[in-house]
């Protein structure tokens, strides 16, 4: 159910990391915390329970070190929220810690629009979109985690039925800050991200993401892209979430390996990972402001099990950054 969810780090010691950021010393560890045990079911959320509202709040005085670390691995806070925009697995977290305080000092609200987050500033507002059945909310991240597994937030469980993925208690989504001091979008005929579509069996559904711009699409490259080429050079990865095109309601999702601005990077990748059993692989040849990207792709993945077992294999390879895409 709350794959993934830790208790945050008590805020004396992550003030501590934090302090020793200052004076160049190791921060103080945090030792290994464990998941309280679940009370009994709580009762359904009604489809009622209103988003968070996007309001200009000073950053909070609790949970913002310039870097704290849990379970030996350090994470660096963001100093900004704007701009941030990612896609990944989402957990939630409910009953065994309502009430707990959260990494702002504030007690955890399981029926309130909030969330965890390891790297953005506390507070922070997100829209959330589940990618597989495109339900979307608004939450306010007030919380440090998830800590365990390959999750990029933690939402309430408010939140979390509103998204329809209770039961499953994990769900692939897109992650994008909201701006306070920026007007909301004005949602027309012709900007309405359409219903989602229904999908052959084993294919995600994938709600729309607005256009960004510089992105076009193109062509998709031969899986055996210059196998035969000199050695590697360094990789380059793209500074856009793993993909920046507009997705359609109908879109598939995948696991991206990696992202080079070379397609020989791109054969010599995609020739490591043949004849194992990640499944289909190819690559996918995108332009962004003038430049061509090849991305190596996997998939399309049906599920959140079938993504974890694709990035852990990748993980034993010696791949560590892939990360979700869409079609």
């Amino acid at each position: 159910m709350n794959a993934g969810r830790v208790l945050a780090p008590p805020l004396a010691l992550i003030v501590a990391a934090g302090l020793g950021a200052c004076q160049s010393t190791p921060p103080t560890p945090i030792p290994p915390y464990t998941v309280p045990p679940e009370s009994a079911t709580p009762p359904p959320v009604s489809g009622s329970v209103p988003d968070a509202i996007p309001r200009l709040e000073p950053r909070a005085r609790s949970g913002n070190p310039p870097f704290y670390s849990v379970f030996g691995k350090r994470y660096y806070v963001l100093s900004s929220s704007v701009g941030y925009w990612e896609r990944g697995v989402a957990s939630w977290y409910g009953p065994g810690f309502h009430k707990v305080r959260t990494s702002t000092g504030e007690r955890y609200d399981m029926y309130a629009m909030t969330a965890a987050h390891k790297t953005l500033p506390l507070p922070a507002y997100v829209r959330v979109t589940n990618l597989q059945n495109g339900r979307s909310v608004v939450v306010r991240v007030n919380d440090r985690g998830p800590f365990v597994g390959n999750r990029i937030i933690d939402l309430s469980y408010s939140a979390a039925a509103k998204l329809g993925m209770l039961r499953n208690g994990t769900a692939m989504v897109d992650v994008r800050t909201i701006d306070p001091s920026e007007p909301p979008p004005v949602i027309t005929a012709s900007n309405r991200p359409p219903a989602p579509a229904t999908a052959p069996p084993g294919t995600a559904v994938a709600a729309a993401a607005p256009p960004t711009a510089g992105v076009a699409p193109t062509a998709v490259v031969a899986a055996a892209a210059a196998p035969n080429a000199a050695a590697a050079s360094a990789a380059v990865s793209s500074a856009a979430p793993a993909d920046s095109s507009p997705a359609a309601a109908s879109s598939a999702l995948f696991v991206q390996a990696g992202a080079f601005s070379d397609p020989a990077n791109a054969g010599r990748l995609v020739e490591k990972l043949r004849g194992h059993s990640y499944g289909k692989i190819f690559v996918r040849e995108d332009q962004i402001a003038g430049r061509r990207m090849y991305r190596v792709r996997i998939g399309p993945v049906p599920d959140v099990a079938e993504f974890d077992r694709i990035v852990a294999a990748l993980e034993r390879a010696g791949i560590n950054d892939a990360r979700l895409a869409l079609d």
